[in-house]
């Protein structure tokens, strides 16, 4: 990878803590700081980030968010005594003052506008911001919930100012809503502000009314402001990819960003006090891979909240690691979106349909208020939520809360070690082909024997067909090999047929299962088709037709693979959830002759699919195109796919199409779900 991922932290910043007794600010610890700083040293992943000196943030910089008078007021802190801190400190919402907080918001705020210069600059591509206190509750002229200054909205003003950023995407994953980013850019589209948090229709922190779906940015920034709340607790895996592939990710994809913040608060984990939610650590690896490819790569991510010290630490080293360009690990056992999720996502979509063109097909707005707030209203008259887990990705009851009873302690498995291939990118090509930089020509240790060669022609070639063929596909299999022994990464293999190597490298796979993507013309083989363990997604111009099985998936465009935004629709709200739910072991990338995809679309493609399979992705290219070879190999050794740029509406016909795909596809592939069924949703069972 080019460039490298830039880490910010500074122990300055964990020389503060509550001085006095406050339950609501007692799990806002220096430790928290400490335990993710240490989870990175302790696994190696410190030591392979570029170490970004931390500096203060000038009183300049903290304007560009914060009224002059608040910042007047809170440099007098460092000067006040005990009771005067208290006193301060009770003007605001649960938070509380210290003599040295700020110097350390000072910090946290130059920590965060450092790591913009670094990555906007181009001395970095990515990187994490390790930084206390937090920022996304703080407002204009006021303190809130553990946070001084507005780090993230101070930094993306910061980065329009002094970089040019002319869109910058603010994706704040923290379970709590970041109100304070809202207020700051409600009437800004430069600025997309994208929230999932803990809501249970206004009866969770910070209880507004603006947390809720239908907030949406005012004036000129109407439709900037997109909020998922979540009205239960005990959202998993499965809940938070349906809202990155269904909401976030095609309005992102729209709105084209230059610069993309994290407000990376992972009080959305499992175990955490705050969230109650059941996400496990190495989702965040995945949200932040399909984040990556946005904005040329430039993505900033910087610590907000996180309160159970073991999930915290195990999500901040998912989080780097990926940035760093590591393999993703399998995502296990994915299902669809809970029923209140669906909800969720689907208010969403239908309130924010008229203002991007990729909703513009969304289901229209409940015709009455969501079961499960009906049911809230019923037991609870508005009271504040349940606070228990409620179970993973399964079909989930509402917990029934407990009062004056200790919480039992969550247990999950540690995420497993991630281990990268020492070879990352292999290529088979002709002798006469140039390996581009940065790749391995590949070539086995030893040719096929007779018995290998003879097998190989029986299964695969024709009489007429020379020795060379035969080697070619000997080498196939031997460059598969290596990559299911994880020897080998990925691949990309330059072949005179890719029908063939496609129907070769399907039979001869270890992999109890194997994703195939063939984009463009032509027919897929049709023995790949009857092919038990592979699904076949299969993007072309064809005119719509019923699938043969459950596990050949035709996605028809009308104006074929040159429709850029047409492809981009199938590939977020089809492919991406048919992948994840199916959890190959094996991507094969097959692009046939004449494919008419554009370079940069064909790069997005070939990155995001690399989330998947941990990684083990393999490129088949025409022999005689070779054009695609360096854009691919780039894809492949982990350069950011460029920006496609502000997208246009796809074509009726074909979001017409999409959606009656997804409609008789959902029942086999409910990740592919963005509305609760109306049966579903009268029952309130979940």
């Amino acid at each position: 990878m080019k460039m490298g991922t830039a880490l910010i932290y500074d122990e300055e910043m964990t020389k503060y803590k509550l001085l006095w007794v406050d339950p609501a600010c007692k799990i806002e610890v220096p430790e928290r700081l400490i335990v993710s700083y240490e989870a990175l040293v302790k696994s190696g992943l410190a030591d392979r980030c570029v170490s970004i000196p931390v500096r203060e943030a000038t009183e300049a910089e903290i304007l560009l968010a914060h009224s002059e008078e608040y910042l007047e007021a809170v440099k007098k802190t460092p000067f006040m005594h005990l009771e005067e801190l208290m006193t301060f400190t009770q003007k605001y919402g649960d938070v509380y003052f210290h003599p040295n907080i700020y110097h350390c918001a000072k910090l946290a705020v130059g920590a965060t506008l450092q790591l913009v210069d670094n990555v906007m600059t181009g001395k970095v591509r990515n990187g994490m911001a390790l930084v206390r206190p937090p920022g996304h509750h703080s407002q204009s002229s006021a303190a809130n919930g553990f946070c001084v200054f507005n780090n993230v909205a101070i930094a993306a003003q910061y980065a329009k100012k002094h970089h040019k950023a002319k869109r910058v995407l603010i994706v704040d994953w923290d379970v709590h809503h970041g109100q304070g980013v809202q207020y700051c850019f409600e009437d800004d589209p430069s600025v997309l502000y994208f929230s999932w948090h803990r809501y249970e229709h206004q009866s969770f922190w910070p209880n507004l009314k603006e947390s809720d779906f239908d907030n949406v940015g005012s004036g000129k920034g109407a439709g900037f402001n997109v909020n998922v709340p979540w009205n239960k607790v005990g959202m998993g895996n499965s809940d938070y990819l349906a809202v990155f592939f269904h909401v976030l990710l095609p309005v992102a994809y729209e709105f084209s960003p230059d610069l993309v913040f994290i407000c990376a608060g992972f009080d959305s984990a499992i175990g955490d006090p705050e969230g109650h939610m059941s996400a496990t650590p190495d989702i965040f690896a995945h949200l932040t891979h399909l984040l990556m490819n946005l904005a040329d790569g430039k993505v900033c991510a910087v610590l907000e909240g996180g309160y159970n010290l073991t999930s915290l630490a195990q999500s901040v080293c998912q989080t780097v690691q990926t940035l760093l360009g590591d393999p993703a690990p399998r995502p296990a056992q994915l299902g669809g979106a809970c029923e209140s999720a669906l909800e969720s996502i689907h208010s969403a979509r239908s309130i924010h349909k008229k203002y991007w063109s990729c909703l513009q097909h969304a289901a229209a707005p409940f015709p009455e208020e969501p079961s499960s707030k009906l049911r809230r209203l019923a037991q609870q008259g508005g009271s504040q939520g349940p606070e228990g887990d409620a179970g993973g990705d399964a079909q989930r009851e509402e917990p029934e809360k407990v009062e004056e009873k200790e919480e039992e302690e969550i247990v999950w498995p540690e995420p497993l070690r991630r281990v990268a291939p020492s070879l990352r990118s292999a290529l088979l090509l002709p002798d006469a082909a140039e390996c581009p930089d940065g790749c391995a020509r590949f070539s086995p240790a030893h040719g096929p024997g007779p018995l290998e060669r003879a097998r190989l022609r029986k299964s695969y070639l024709k009489e007429s067909e020379d020795e060379a063929s035969v080697t070619l596909l000997y080498n196939l299999t031997a460059l598969l090999g290596q990559m299911e022994k994880n020897e080998i990464r990925n691949g990309l293999a330059l072949v005179p047929d890719v029908s063939m190597a496609a129907t070769l490298l399907t039979s001869a796979s270890l992999s109890k299962r194997v994703l195939l993507v063939w984009v463009g013309e032509g027919p897929v083989p049709s023995q790949i088709i009857e092919e038990e363990k592979t699904l076949v997604v299969h993007i072309d111009s064809m005119e719509p037709h019923e699938a043969q099985s459950k596990y050949y998936i035709p996605i028809p465009l009308k104006k074929g693979c040159g429709d850029t935004a047409g492809v981009v629709q199938a590939v977020l709200g089809l492919l991406l959830p048919l992948g994840y739910q199916y959890e190959p072991g094996l991507v094969l990338l097959a692009r046939p002759p004449r494919c008419q995809v554009e370079g940069g679309l064909w790069q997005q493609l070939t990155c995001l699919l690399q989330g998947l399979a941990l990684g083990h992705t393999l490129v088949l290219l025409q022999e005689n195109e070779t054009a695609p070879v360096g854009i691919t190999a780039s894809a492949l050794l982990g350069n950011p796919a460029p920006s496609l740029g502000p997208l246009v509406a796809p074509g009726p016909e074909d979001v017409g199409s999409f959606e009656g795909l997804r409609l008789r596809l959902q029942t086999d592939w409910p990740l592919l779900q963005t509305t609760a069924p109306e049966k579903r949703r009268n029952k309130m069972d979940c």
